[in-house]
């Protein structure tokens, strides 16, 4: 016999129903792109507090991530890019929105403002379904 109450959510139940959640999404979007053939599909993997040399596709020779490095083989890598601020919530941010940190209103761990443009709108508005999973600490 279980101690959780009828509303309480164990962690096992939480990741089989996210597990769930992103089939449909994905499946959804699949469904979607297979109707358009012409446009590529964009995949942003945005990882947090670990230096490029983490991954093989960018030279770690500790750590073997051959799941990434086959994205990486197929799609685009980025090997030239600057962070403007290094932590991780204004950098989030800045990513988002292509603007420093002084101008999208998360200069440090301020809330985002969403009303203004960012990717996944511009995005959308060429006709691209956008989400995002896992973390986002943009309040």
């Amino acid at each position: 016999m279980s101690n959780h109450s009828s509303h309480e959510v164990t962690r096992r139940t939480f990741i089989g129903n996210s597990a769930l959640a992103a089939g449909s999404l994905l499946s959804g979007i699949a469904a979607r792109a297979a109707q358009t053939p012409s446009r590529p599909n964009i995949l942003f993997i945005m990882t947090d507090d670990h230096a490029a040399q983490a991954m093989s596709c960018y030279g770690s020779k500790i750590n073997q991530t051959p799941n990434l490095d086959r994205i990486a083989n197929e799609g685009m890598r980025m090997d030239r890019v600057f962070a403007t601020n290094a932590i991780c919530t204004p950098s989030r941010a800045t990513i988002l929105t292509g603007k420093y940190s002084h101008l999208n209103g998360v200069p440090v761990f301020n809330r985002f403002d969403g009303s203004q443009p960012t990717v996944a709108r511009y995005l959308q508005k060429a006709g691209y379904h956008t989400a995002m999973i896992g973390k986002w600490h943009l309040g």
